[in-house]
Order: structure tokens, then sequence, then C-alpha cells
């Protein structure tokens, strides 16, 4: 097969190089429309039953990822000035660019073609004239599903809260967390390491704190300042690093989510932020991305056909459904944060892990966090909380509907 693959991420790389191995005589190229090296993003987060997965995928560039990476088990809060521990599962953390590096290298050696530099214009761009498969793997603002958003389908929901991506020098050997109280409203960290030498670092507010602290109107220098100053305990004294924009703006967002009704239309198929996202919160993205491209190299072992890229979308999307709850609950969590701040902060950092759950937005914090710890004890309260949660997801979530 002649495959054109649109985007350079993890996902149209990784998709690459699971389709070479399949069958090396398909003719396969990945156009990026930035030059190599250069990416957005800092670190990227994954856990154990991921590099299983990948392993299974294609073991060279899995092993390569796990030498690459680093390792945390314990989870830590800072809560106004009080320092608190969770023991909780192993989780990785390694550097965007890096994996984006290694994911090209093992690509080109297995004759995959890795065009950098080289954007594509749409759908009818002569690069793509003549493939069997065209791949949109060309993140969140893709423009070949907007060539055809009619039959895509795309929604987007856009998130209250404004927030930050940075990275620090200050290297965490836990998922960190910080929460302080301004005389505008919280403010709060998520650090993690994901190299020797950097972390990354994203800070959120609610809208009122952002304006109150004066970061909606601040450059990125004094925005930077500004943070150091406030997570001045995190950080340990080292500085915090935007992105140097040429115009000097701080880069703050608000979080999109994507969902798409389907996922190909005719010979051409969305794969990973192309088509959806999920809140950064639950530290998902990548893994989602790459299992899209494995479960795409797994339906066209057969070969391209409407059957095949069919049963893609509906199985993803189905897939998909356990972590866009959690991802809807933690994003929910944060926006509504004072909640469950007036808990002790031991309390409170217990019903952070807890946030993806759909029973504790109906239950007020001190008592869930007093059912949370008896089901912990009792088998047939945890086999309730198990068979109650997924009810009320999909009640509230039918509501939305």
């Amino acid at each position: 097969m002649k495959i054109s693959v649109v985007g350079g991420g993890p996902a149209g790389l990784y998709f690459s190089i699971l389709m070479k191995r399949q069958d090396p005589s398909h003719e396969i190229t990945v156009y990026e429309r930035n030059p190599a090296g250069s990416t957005y993003g800092w670190g990227v987060t994954y856990w154990a039953g991921l590099l299983d997965k990948l392993r299974a995928g294609d073991p060279g560039s899995a092993e390569a990822i796990a030498a690459a990476s680093v390792t945390w088990t314990d989870g830590v809060a800072i809560v106004r000035d009080e320092r608190t521990v969770h023991r909780g599962d192993a989780g990785f953390g390694v550097g965007r660019r890096r994996m984006l590096g290694l994911l090209a290298d093992r690509a080109r050696e297995l004759g995959v073609r890795v065009e950098f530099e080289h954007g594509v214009s749409g759908p009818d761009a002569p690069e793509l004239a003549g493939a069997d498969l065209v791949v949109a793997a060309d993140g969140v603002n893709s423009v070949l599903r907007e060539a055809h958003a009619d039959r895509f389908g795309a929604a987007f929901t856009t998130g209250r809260n404004p927030y930050i991506w940075l990275g620090t020098t200050k290297v965490f050997d836990s998922f960190s967390f910080a929460f302080k109280e301004t005389e505008h409203g919280w403010i709060w960290c998520y650090a993690y390491g994901f190299s020797g030498e950097r972390s990354t670092c994203v800070v959120e507010c609610a809208p009122g704190t952002w304006t109150g602290l004066g970061l909606d109107r601040m450059n990125e220098a004094d925005s930077l300042r500004l943070l150091e100053k406030l997570f001045a305990d995190l950080l340990d004294g080292e500085p915090l690093i935007g992105r140097e924009h040429a115009d000097g703006s701080a880069q703050w967002l608000t979080f999109r989510t994507l969902t798409c009704r389907t996922w190909h239309h005719d010979n051409l198929v969305l794969l990973g932020d192309a088509a959806h996202t999920t809140h950064y919160s639950i530290g998902a993205g990548t893994t989602l991305a790459l299992e899209d491209a494995l479960a795409l190299a797994a339906a066209l072992r057969d070969g391209v056909s409407d059957a095949a890229l069919t049963a893609y979308g509906r199985r993803r999307r189905s897939e998909l459904l356990p972590a866009q709850s959690a991802a809807r609950y933690s994003a929910q969590w944060y926006e509504n944060l004072p909640r469950y701040m007036r808990l002790e902060p031991a309390r409170m950092f217990a019903l952070l892990g807890q946030r993806h759950s759909p029973l504790l937005p109906h239950v007020p914090p001190g008592l869930y966090y007093h059912l949370d710890r008896a089901a912990g004890r009792l088998e047939p309260l945890r086999r309730f909380k198990r068979w109650l949660g997924p009810r009320v997801a999909r009640a509230v979530h039918g509501r939305g509907q």
C-alpha cells in the first residue's frame, strides 16, 4: 500500500512503524510541517501498561522510550504551606522531543520516509495523490479533518480555567502538586520530571484568579516571575521556563475537548488529537494517541477497506469512553476546587486521587472521604461503589447529550 501520514507526532510516527513492521513493502511517508527537533510541550507521562502494549507492537522503539524515561511512585502535594505524601503506582515521564526523535529514527530505520518542514495544505494536496490511505495525524486543529468537517462531525467543548504549560530546571522525583491561596482565589501547579535536567510544570487557576493576579495582562517574563514567587517552596528556587514566543506573550490557554462522530471518510482516517482530546489533568493524551495507532494498524492487517476503517473508529470510540469520563470529572474537580479545600490537606489529597469518580460531585467531600475509606476495608461496599459509579456517570452523561 501507499500510505501518507500527515503529522509527525507520536501517533503518526508510531503508526508508520507498525505498518512497516506488518509489511515492509508498504510505501509510507510522514509529512511534518515543523523542523526536526522542534516541538511544543515539555514532557509527557505514561504508565506501565502502555509500555507492555508498545513492546508487543515494536520492541525496539519501546525499549528506547523506556530507557529515555524517568520513573516516580509517590505523589506529593503542598497545600498552602503543608506538605503531604501519597503512595501510588509507578509512573513514567519522557521528554516529548526525545520521544519524537526516537520514533523518527526508528521509522527511518524501517524504511519510512520522514519529511520535516513539509506541510500539507489539504486532502487534495499533490503529496496525497494516489495514496491508498491518508492518515490525518495533524492534531486538534487538523486541516484534513476540517476540510470534511460535516462528514466527521467534530464537536468542541471549551473548559473554564486558563492554564499554561511550562518547564523548569527543578527535577522532581515524584509527581508533585502545589495549591496556593491568594487574595484572588486558588492557583495550583502540577509538576513531574521527564529527564535528569528538566521537569514539566502546568499552572492552572480560575478565571477570576487569573485576572485578579493580573496574569491576563502580563507578558511571559513577568508571568514567570510571579509564578516563581507563588510556587517558591515547590520549585526550591529553580526558575520556570516558557516557550520563548517572538512577541514575548504568555501562552495561557483554555482546554478544548474534541470528539468526532465518525473517524474516517473515504480513504482519510483520523488519528490521535485529530480525532479526540482528553483533559491534560489525567495525563493520558500521548497514551491514547499511541493506542489509536496500535488499533488502526491492527484493523488494517488485511488491507484498507471501509469495513476496516469503520471497525477501527467504532472500537476506539468505545475504548475511549472511560478515559473521556475520567477526564471530564477531573477537569470539573479542578474547576470546583474550593469545594475540596476546606478539608485538611491529607484528606484533600486523597480526594484529588478520587477526582475521576462520578459519585464525588454528588456527595459532600467529607462524607465521601469517610465512605471511600470504609469501602477500602469492606468488600461489599467496595463492590457497591464499583457498581454505582458507572451508572451515575451514564445518567449524568445522558442528560448532557
